[in-house]
C-alpha cells in the first residue's frame, strides 16, 4: 500500500490516509452525524505544580497513550491533544452504526486505564464528556497551516460536558445515552452549560472498584 502512496492515518492506524489526504488537498468537508468525546485531567495546574516539568511530561505521555489506545480500540479517531485534553471523534462511516456507544465505551475504557476502578484510586484524575449530533467534519484553516477537525454546536457541548465532569465521571447527554443503551437508572441531572441558552440534561457514568 505504501508503494501506491497510502499509509496509516495518524487519527487511527486501522485506516489509511486516502480520505483525509483528499479532503486536505481539496479543502473539503461535510456536515454529518457523529459522537464527540472530550476528556482531560482534573486539577492539572495543581498536579504540575507538585512535580518537575519532566515528571509532568511523563504523566501526560502515559495519559495520552492510554487515551489513544482506548479510542483506537473502539474505532474512534483522535482529533487532537489540547494541553491535557483529548478530543476524539466517532462517525458511522468508520466507527459503525453504534458509533455513539463506541464513544461512551472509549470514555469508560479511559477511566479504567487511568485507574478509576482501582481500590487505590487513579494514577491521574480524569473527567470526560460525550455528546452526539450533527457536526461539520473537514478541513479548517488556509494557507500554510490547515487541520482536519470537527466544528459546531455538538462539539462545543461535548467540550462543556467534559469541563463539568468530576474526577472519574463521564457526563453523557441524554440523546447520546439513549443511543448507547445505557442503564435508564443511572443518575441524571440538568446542567447550565456556558454559552447555552437552555439547560442540558445529562447522564452520569462512572466505573467502580471491584467489591
Amino acid at each position: 500500500m505504501r508503494m501506491i502512496g497510502k499509509r496509516q492515518s495518524d487519527m487511527n492506524p486501522n485506516w489509511c490516509t486516502s480520505c483525509t489526504d483528499f479532503m486536505s488537498k481539496h479543502h473539503g468537508g461535510a456536515e454529518i452525524e457523529g459522537a464527540m468525546l472530550f476528556a482531560d485531567i482534573r486539577g492539572s495546574t495543581t498536579l504540575a505544580e507538585g512535580m518537575s516539568s519532566a515528571e509532568y511530561h511523563a504523566v501526560l505521555d502515559r495519559y495520552f497513550a492510554a487515551a489513544t489506545a482506548a479510542v483506537f480500540k473502539h474505532d474512534g479517531f483522535v482529533d487532537k491533544f489540547v494541553g491535557d485534553e483529548l478530543v476524539a471523534l466517532f462517525f458511522p462511516l468508520l466507527s459503525g452504526d453504534r458509533y455513539v456507544a463506541r464513544a461512551v465505551a472509549a470514555a469508560r475504557e479511559l477511566l479504567r486505564a487511568t485507574g478509576h476502578d482501582s481500590p487505590d484510586g487513579p494514577w491521574v484524575p480524569v473527567g470526560a464528556g460525550v455528546h452526539s449530533g450533527r457536526a461539520w467534519f473537514g478541513v479548517v484553516g488556509e494557507g500554510s497551516h490547515v487541520e482536519l477537525t470537527a466544528v459546531g454546536d455538538t462539539v462545543n457541548v461535548a467540550a462543556r460536558l467534559a469541563a463539568k465532569a468530576q474526577t472519574g465521571e463521564v457526563l453523557v447527554s441524554v440523546d447520546a445515552a439513549a443511543a448507547s443503551d445505557l442503564d435508564p437508572d443511572l443518575p441524571r441531572q440538568t446542567l447550565d452549560l456556558k454559552g447555552k441558552s437552555a439547560g442540558t440534561e445529562v447522564v452520569s457514568v462512572r466505573v467502580a472498584p471491584p467489591t
